[in-house]
Parts: structure tokens; C-alpha cells; sequence
């Protein structure tokens, strides 16, 4: 881990259709079962220090794409990053450019021991509503900046392992905050759970766009209902 001691070891995990969609209906069929039950067990295993997902993937997967509401909070002047008092060792990573994401707790509740009990970190743009930032703190959530009005995600990366200790992190979606870490050269490895189906058009895919970048297979399973593949960037 000796090129990544200022910032975490990034392994984007991914569950995805044959064309490369990563949501979509496939993903409820019972066709693809087996594979999202694989996807699940395999995040388990990685056990990483943290998991990051974009805005509307923490917004549907855990807070019920609920709408945050600041119409009694007040507006904080300052930008200082916020380390919140807890006791995890374990985080749940929000990239949430201008604060939208509607928390109920400092840590996400889950079924699934995977992201079960994380503690949560915002990363946040200069930009954002401030009276989003008293929200946070009222809830003893943590948060961090990292750009004025676009997120830098290696300055974010920077500050996770230096406040929180995050040495590996699974990025997992969706296709907005996957492309922000593939055009900086931030993930260091791809791991894909594929399930024996197609996406719809209106799906969105892996990466929006990225520019050329080599990968090299370093994993690879076939099973009559998923594949699985682990590549390692060159």
C-alpha cells in the first residue's frame, strides 16, 4: 500500500448488466437474484474501512429519496471541516456536492451488516447551502470540503485518510461520481459482478465517459447466474 499512503486504496465495485448498465428494472428480476445476493457477499469480504456512493444513489438507497428540509436551520459562516465526536471505524461516504441528501442519524441503518452502523461523511462543495452544514452538525455528521463548486475528489481522498484513518474504499456508484474518480486516475481496481441480462436504454451506464485507461484481469468467475471479474489499473 506504499503509493497510496495519502490516500485511500480505491476499488470501484459494481453490479451491472451485460450491456453495462448499472440501474435499471433488471436489477429486481429473479434472473439477477443470484448475482445482487454475490454482489453483497463479495463487499462483505473486501470489509473495506469505507463505501462512497454519489447523491441519488445514498438518496435511494438509504434515506428513501427523501427531500432535506432547512427551512429552521440557521446558516454557519465558516468552512471548516467538521470531524464529528463517534466511535465508528467504519464510514459511509457521501459525495453531496451542495447538500441535498436527507439524513436521519449520524450512521446509516441497514439489514445488511456491509453498510450497516457506517458513520456518515459528506463531501461537500464551498458552494453548498450553509444552513445545511448546522443540519449536519445538529446530527453529529461529519463532513468535509473538497472544491469551490465542483467536487476535487483527490483532495477529498487526501482528507478521508488524514481525518478518518479510510486506507481502502469501495466506490460504488452511480455513473456520475464512478466517471469524477475514472477521469482523475483514482481507481485502482474494478470489481464487476455481472448478471445474465440487459438494460434499458434510458439506463444508466458504468461511466458516463471516461478517457482511455488499461486495466488488467486479475479475477475471473463464471457461474450459470453472474459473472464476476476483478481487473487492477496499469
Amino acid at each position: 500500500m506504499e503509493n497510496y499512503k495519502h490516500r485511500p486504496y480505491v476499488i470501484c465495485h459494481m453490479l451491472m448488466s451485460y450491456d453495462g448498465k448499472v440501474t435499471g428494472n433488471f436489477l429486481f428480476k429473479e434472473e439477477a437474484e443470484k448475482g445482487v445476493e454475490e454482489y453483497y457477499r463479495i463487499n462483505r469480504l473486501f470489509d473495506a474501512d469505507a463505501f462512497a456512493c454519489g447523491r441519488v444513489t445514498m438518496q435511494e438507497s438509504f434515506t428513501n429519496n427523501e427531500i432535506v428540509n432547512l427551512t429552521k436551520c440557521i446558516e454557519l459562516d465558516d468552512l471548516d471541516d467538521f470531524i464529528a465526536v463517534q466511535p465508528y471505524k467504519k464510514y459511509a461516504v457521501s459525495f453531496d456536492r451542495f447538500g441535498k441528501v436527507a439524513w436521519k442519524s449520524s450512521h446509516i441503518e441497514d439489514e445488511d451488516p456491509g453498510y450497516d452502523k457506517r458513520h456518515i461523511i459528506e463531501v461537500l462543495t464551498e458552494n453548498v447551502d450553509k444552513r445545511y452544514l448546522s443540519y449536519l452538525r445538529e446530527k453529529n455528521i461529519s463532513y468535509i470540503f473538497a472544491g469551490k463548486d465542483t467536487l476535487n475528489i483527490e483532495k477529498a481522498l487526501k482528507k478521508l485518510h488524514k481525518y478518518f484513518n479510510i486506507n481502502t474504499l469501495l466506490l460504488e456508484g452511480g455513473a456520475i461520481i464512478n466517471t469524477a474518480f475514472e477521469d482523475e486516475y483514482l481507481i485502482d481496481e474494478l470489481s464487476i459482478v455481472e448478471v445474465p441480462l440487459l438494460g434499458d436504454e434510458s439506463d444508466k451506464n458504468f461511466f458516463l465517459s471516461t478517457t482511455y485507461r488499461q486495466f488488467t484481469l486479475i479475477e475471473n468467475k463464471d457461474c450459470l447466474f453472474f459473472n464476476y471479474k476483478r481487473y487492477k489499473a496499469k
